[in-house]
This record gives C-alpha cells, structure tokens and sequence, in this order.
C-alpha cells in the first residue's frame, strides 16, 4: 500500500492533467446493491480510484490522499475504516480495505455541493458566487475543512468571500438568504441567514429616499422603467414564507421606513397570493398551499401600516382573499377598517365585492359595504368632533355618490331584500346628498327589477328619497312613472308645486328690489313747505315688501290647496278606474294610455345625474338612460 505522503505527492505532480481529464459520466451501474444505481462521477488519472463516496443518488469515484489532506472528517472516516479492514484475517477483507466507501445521506446542499468541495480538495479553481457561497460554507463546516486541518482551507475561503463580497450588495445577500433556505439547520447555527437579514435591512436604507421630496414622479417613472427599483423586491419574493417574516420582522425592528415595508409587502402577495389583482387571476406560483396562502395573508394584513395610505384595489384584493380564504374575522375587519379610511378614493368596481359564502342569497357582499360605509363615517365623526363642525367634507360628498351607484348596480338582484336594500339607503346621511336623483335612479331600479314587493314595502323604500332634493327633470320623471307607490306620486307633486311657489316669490322678489332703492322726500314738519330733508323710509319699505309677500303666499296657497284637492279627486278617480279594469280583465296596453292621456300624463321620460343639473333624455319607451360610473 502506498502511504498517504506518496500518494498526495502523486497527485499533484500529475495535477496539471488531472484537472483537464475529470469526468462526468451519466452511465448506470448493474449490481446488487440499490445503492448503486444512479449517476457516477468520475476523476480520471493515471492513479486507480480507491474512494467512493455515495451522495443522494451520485457515486464519486475518488482519491483519498487529496480528499484527506483537506478534510479532517474524511480523514477520520477513512482512517477508521481501513483500520477495522486490516485487523481482519481474510484475504476478500485486506482487499476490500484498499478501497473504502462512504455514505453521506444528508450532505448539505446535495451532490453538486460535494463536487465543488471535492474539485477545491484536488486544487481546482472554483468559481465562487453569492448562490453557492453558502452551501459551500456549510459543506466547509460539515467537512471540517478548517485552517487547523489545512492552510488556505474552504472554510476560510468562503467566508471571506461572504463577508467581503455577498455582504456588500443588497441582492447578492437576498441570493445567498435563498440560497441558505434549504441547509437548515446548519446554516443557522453558523449565523448565516442573520448576518444576511442584517446587510439586507442596512442596504435597504440606503436605496430608498431619505426625503419624499427626494422622490419625484418623474424619478419614480424613470427608476420603474430602467428596472431600479423593482430588482431587489422581485428577488425578495423568491424567498421562502419562514425566511420573508424572519426578514420583515427585522425591518420592523430597525428604522426603514415604513413605506418599504409595505411595499416588500405588496410584491410578495402579489407573487405568492393568487386573484389579488382582477388583471391577472392565474397563480403565479404553485408550490404555496391554501394553508401557506392564508398565513401569508395574516401576515400581509397585519403588518400593514395604519397611518399611511395603502392603494384600495390592493386592499380589496386582500379582503377577496380573505374572503375565500377563510381568514379570521380579526384579519376582516383590519381590513375593512383600512378601506373604511380610504373610501373616498374607492370606485365602483372595488365594491363589487363578490359573496362567497353559502349563507349569503345576494349576489355581492353588501354586508361587507355596509360595515365599510360604517367605518367611514365613524372616522368622519371623529374628524368633524375635532373641528367642531357637521361632518360635511368633500369625501363624505364622493362617497355619498359612490353609494347612490353601487345601489344601482345591485338593485337588480333578485334576491335583494327590501330591508337591505333599505337599511343601506338611510344608513348615508342627508349632507353627503346633495341631490336625490341618485338614489331616485336606484329605488326606480329595485322596484323595476322586484315587481312582486308588497305595497307596504314599496312605500317604505320610497320613504328613502326626499322630494325637496329632486331636480325638476327628476320630478318630473316620478310623476308619471308608474311604479311609485301613489302616496309617492302625490308627494313629488307636491314638493314640484312648492319649488313652484318658491320660484315665482323669487321672481317677484327680484322685481321688487328696484322699488326699494327709491327713497321719497318730505318735510321736516310735514308741510311741505321750508328747506326738506331725504329721510331712509326703510320702515316704509319693509312694511310695503312684506304685505306684498303675504299677498302672494296667500294666493298661492289657495292655489295650492286647490291643486291638493284636485289630486285627491284625481287619485279617488284613478283607483275607481283601476278597480273597475281589475273586475273586467286584461284589456292590452289601451286601457291604460287613455287613463294616462285623461289625467294629462304627457312628459318626457328625463332623469338626471345624481350631483348635476344636467339632463339625459331617453325617449325609448320611457325608461331612464343610465350614466357609467367613472372611477375616482
């Protein structure tokens, strides 16, 4: 046998074609043995291979001078091995003792690993980069490939390279956090995956702005169009769910501000959590279970922040996600609460929040909005308590708007109760109102689309809608629309005749006001005679303007009393009519136009946008022409 000093000495004079002559080969080898099945590798020299070493399904066809000079673990081995073959007395045993065989099950990282250490034991140049640095430093480690054992060891060679090199770039270090994923434990009892979070969470500092100011829109669009400032977060989303919280719970525990944490946040849903956009509902990626889902969006919700805006179409992709998840209430309302506070920037389509579950007949979640619009106004509350005013800010005048659309939009669902529906109505306040043409849209809808409601019911939807905030299209409209209850009718009658009334007082008021720039001149004495003065006669005039109004209330409410009693007679003669065509069966559609043209029902069919004066005719059939909702 020849000795271990000799052997090293072979090698490396023969190193120069050593190098040049390894093999890969992929060929199978027949045995007995099941381990022997798999790939070989092969290091060919002049000298026989007298070392085996099994890792996974690879068998490595080596020396062991050069393997033992490096490593004092295969040292160990081999010594240990040789010396329970020579003291056997068989001759099969002194042979079997030329060549050892070790196994390693669990080498860290795998068979590509140990053939990188085994090139570095035989004096090849490896190339080392911040993916395989790290299994390269835990197969040092598992080798015991120290500077006690050898000069210039793996151990040390990797970790100057880590420190010097991976370290110093922030995604060189998010590379090698990946990379050390898969060599737990060890990884972490050597404080990889930590020194790594740390040179993340430092080099995050210092990429993101120090000011806001310092971040234009302009800089934003260039950075986003060279690629800048979206690298490092997609390679954050290839870590690992235990790997992303040790991650953000050191960035919460440094000072990044907290709009890098949001955003590392965002992509890392938007990669790991399927439907969170509507563009796009395939899942890009399918190793995440429904389990591994559902704790990423706990973790998603809980760490976002509560002081800083968050985009909407974000958050109610998260909220489906819970939905269909399954997530806890607590995960919910964090939620709900967090679009609560940002619903004036919600459009239409954001609340068309799909119903999920069984219990719920509706077709969208209008619990879920109803809680969101409850939430809302609290903070309005909260606002309007501070300064000590109503709370009537432009917000609260959006989202009045927005809840007229989305009742429209649901009012057509056949399973919509009339209580909900109801209930959602009032629950806006009169000041987010400004109009009522809105929801005079969205009751006409819902009585359209539910025309077996009871009469009762009927009225109480009808109760939502205040007739002193129709516009004169939208009266105009009610009077003749034949699904309005009659009480509703002769309410919006009334209401037309008062914005009537108020009109021609304003008329004659204007006339009016000349006269009362004029101011007579008389005496001092009354006499008319000696030097006069011009005196206000303000008294004069008020007396004068004020008995003109009362002359004009008074007329016009004989006016308006008389106009009352006519539609009661009206109404008592419509219902003897209705009455007398229910006993005589279905006559067609002529019965009722010559009961329309008796009572003068000849308007246009005109509704007008919920917050503007302005007209949209749709003369086909009567029936009100629908503006889209633009999207704030």
């Amino acid at each position: 046998m020849l000795s271990f000093q000799h052997l090293q000495n072979s090698v490396k004079l023969k190193s120069a074609c050593i190098f040049e002559s390894w093999n890969f080969s992929e060929e199978m080898t027949t045995g007995e043995q099941p381990n022997s099945r798999g790939q070989a590798w092969f290091c060919t020299t002049e000298l026989p291979s007298d070392l085996l070493v099994e890792v996974e399904k690879m068998n490595f066809h080596l020396h062991k001078s050069p393997m033992m000079s490096k490593s004092r673990k295969l040292h160990q081995l081999i010594t240990d091995q040789e010396a329970n073959h020579s003291s056997a007395t068989t001759p099969e045993a002194e042979e079997g003792g030329k060549h050892c065989h070790l196994v390693f099950a669990d080498f860290p990282g795998g068979s590509e690993t140990f053939e990188l250490a085994a090139k570095f034991c035989f004096g090849a140049k490896i190339d080392l980069s911040s993916s395989n640095v790290v299994p390269l430093r835990c197969a040092g480690e598992f080798l015991e490939m120290t500077e006690e054992h050898s000069e210039e060891n793996l151990i040390s060679k990797t970790e100057t390279f880590l420190s010097q090199s991976v370290l110093n770039g922030l995604k060189d270090s998010i590379i090698a956090l990946k990379s050390s994923q898969r060599l737990m434990p060890l990884a972490e009892t050597l404080g990889i995956p930590r020194r790594c979070v740390d040179s993340i969470v430092s080099e995050a500092r210092f990429r993101w702005p120090v000011s806001d100011s310092a971040y234009t829109l302009r800089g934003r669009r260039k950075a986003m169009i060279d690629g800048e400032e979206d690298s490092w977060f997609g390679e954050l989303t290839l870590l690992g769910l235990p790997m992303f919280k040790q991650l953000i719970i050191a960035m919460k525990g440094s000072e990044l501000k907290p709009e890098i944490i949001k955003t590392c946040l965002m992509h890392y849903a938007k990669k790991h959590i399927p439907g969170l956009s509507r563009s796009n509902r395939k899942a890009l990626t399918l190793s995440s279970s429904e389990a591994e889902q559902k704790e990423l969006l706990e973790i998603v919700i809980s760490n976002l922040s509560s002081k800083h805006s968050t985009q909407v179409r974000f958050l109610f992709g998260l909220l489906r996600t819970a939905a269909m998840l399954s997530a806890s209430e607590a995960c919910r309302d964090v939620l709900e609460k967090k679009i609560g506070s940002q619903l004036d920037e919600v459009t239409l389509d954001d609340l068309l929040i799909p119903s999920y579950s069984y219990l719920n007949e509706t077709l969208y979640d209008i619990d879920c909005v109803a809680r969101i619009l409850r939430y809302f106004l609290e903070e309005e509350r909260k606002v309007a308590a501070i300064d000590g005013c109503e709370p009537t800010s432009p917000a609260m005048m959006l989202v009045g708007k927005l809840i007229d659309c989305y009742l429209s939009e649901i009012a057509s669902d056949a399973n919509l109760k009339p209580k909900k529906f109801y209930d959602l109505a009032i629950s806006v306040p009169d000041q987010a109102r400004l109009f009522h043409d809105g929801l005079y849209r969205a009751v006409d809808v819902y009585l359209k689309a539910h025309p077996w409601v009871s009469k009762s019911d009927r009225e109480k939807i009808c109760e939502v809608l205040d007739c002193q905030k129709l516009t004169l299209e939208a009266c105009t409209h009610a009077a003749q629309n034949e699904r309005l209850p009659l009480r509703a009718v002769v309410r919006v009658l009334f209401f037309e005749q008062l914005q009537l009334r108020h009109a021609i007082v304003g008329t004659l008021m204007a006339a009016e006001e000349p006269a009362r720039l004029s101011v007579p001149s008389k005496d001092a004495d009354g006499g008319g005679t000696g030097e006069g003065y011009t005196y206000d006669g303000g008294d004069i005039n008020t007396w004068q303007v004020t008995v003109r109004e009362n002359q004009v209330l008074r007329l016009d409410m004989d006016s308006m009393r008389s106009r009352v009693h006519q539609l009661e007679r009206e109404c008592s003669s419509m219902k003897r009519v209705i009455e007398k065509m229910d006993r005589t069966g279905p006559q067609g559609g002529g019965a009722w136009l010559a009961l329309g043209k008796k009572f003068g029902c000849k308007f246009k069919t005109q509704v007008c946008d919920s917050h503007e004066r302005t007209t949209v005719v749709d003369k086909r059939e009567g029936r009100p022409h629908r503006r889209p909702h633009r999207e704030q």
